[in-house]
C-alpha cells in the first residue's frame, strides 16, 4: 500500500496551496497580521500585571470540569492561562466591564485553555 506524504491543500477557502498540514506560509502570515500584536487585541501592562497574576494566584491549579474533558471534578493540574470566564474579554469590553478585574477569569492547565479556546473561537483566534 503507498504511503501518504502528507501534503494537503490550505485549510484558507479557496487558497489551491499545498501545505503539510493547516494553512499554508501565506495565509498563515496574512491570519497572523489581521489578528494584530498582544497589545492591539487588549493584552496590555494591566493584564500582565493584575488580571494574570490575580487569577493564577487564586486558581493555581486547573478549575475546568467539563464534561467533555473527560474528568468531572476540577482538572487538577498546574494552571498556565489565566482564561476570560464567563465572558470574553470582548463581551467585558462591550459591557462597560474592567476585562483586567481578576473576578472575571478562572486558571486553566494548557490542554483545557486550548480546548475552550477552540470551542468558543471555532474559526479561529479572529472568529
Amino acid at each position: 500500500m503507498p504511503r501518504r506524504t502528507g501534503w494537503r491543500v490550505c485549510s484558507t477557502p479557496s487558497c489551491p496551496e499545498f501545505t503539510q498540514a493547516g494553512k499554508c506560509e501565506g495565509c498563515r502570515s496574512e491570519a497572523e497580521q489581521r489578528r494584530g500584536t498582544a497589545r492591539q487585541r487588549g493584552y496590555g501592562r494591566e493584564h500582565e500585571q493584575r488580571f494574570r497574576p490575580g487569577v493564577l494566584a487564586r486558581n493555581p491549579r486547573c478549575v475546568c470540569t467539563e464534561e467533555r474533558h473527560r474528568h468531572g471534578s476540577p482538572c487538577g493540574q498546574p494552571s498556565k492561562h489565566a482564561d476570560h470566564y464567563p465572558l470574553s474579554r470582548r463581551e467585558l469590553t462591550e459591557q462597560g466591564k474592567d476585562p483586567n478585574d481578576p473576578a472575571h477569569g478562572r486558571g486553566l492547565c494548557g490542554p483545557c485553555h486550548s480546548s475552550e479556546t477552540a470551542r468558543h473561537q471555532p474559526g479561529g483566534w479572529n472568529a
